[in-house]
């Protein structure tokens, strides 16, 4: 299959150099090592192997992956595959994207203490998003909801918010029936804000 543009390898290789010397400071090793593997997957430096076709005999080069679990190209038929299996469990409903965001001077305090603050995040975020949702003047429903934890923004600095998503209902509280949300519309945004 053809490639239809750039692939994260490609910009690491052309600009990753320069982005770990300017932040330097904040990279670990662990991240400083999974930049490498990218650069590194599917080129001469990792080796390689001749396919042959059994029919025609034709033969080409193919290199080896990094296999690190952090690299597109790897895991892309893992990632497809996570993808149908959790599309399988989807419940009847809608679904709605909540995003919860730690302010500035938290996140900084974040920063050096990442276990601490972001299981606080977790925590502070189920409670609001249970509480909420528990009230009858809101939803009057017991929800469910899966969180993703990401620590950098778009322009890669460090920006810790939780993704959240919700189904568009939950259950009474005596878990006999289903309550659904009105349509297009979970919790009200300022109440969660607070």
């Amino acid at each position: 299959m053809a490639r239809s543009g750039p692939e994260v390898a490609d910009i690491f290789r052309r600009y990753g150099e320069a982005y770990r010397v300017q932040h330097d400071a904040s990279l670990s090793t662990a991240q400083r090592r999974v930049m490498t593997a990218i650069e590194l997957c599917r080129t001469a430096a990792l080796g390689g192997h001749v396919e042959q076709c059994d029919q025609c005999g034709h033969q080409r080069i193919a290199f080896n992956s990094c296999r690190d679990r952090h690299c597109p190209r790897c895991q892309s038929l893992a990632r497809a595959q996570w993808l149908e299996d959790r599309r399988a469990e989807l419940l009847d409903t809608q679904y709605f994207h909540v995003v919860f965001t730690l302010p500035g001077d938290i996140a900084a305090i974040a920063y050096q203490n990442k276990a601490l603050v972001y299981g606080l995040l977790f925590r502070a975020t189920a409670e609001t998003l249970r509480t909420i949702a528990a009230d009858p003047k809101h939803l009057g429903a017991e929800i469910g909801f899966f969180a993703v934890l990401h620590t950098w923004g778009q322009n890669l600095l460090h920006h810790p918010h939780l993704h959240c998503v919700v189904p568009g209902g939950g259950f009474s509280p005596d878990g006999t029936r289903w309550i659904a949300c009105k349509p297009g519309f979970f919790l009200p945004v300022r109440v969660l804000s607070r």
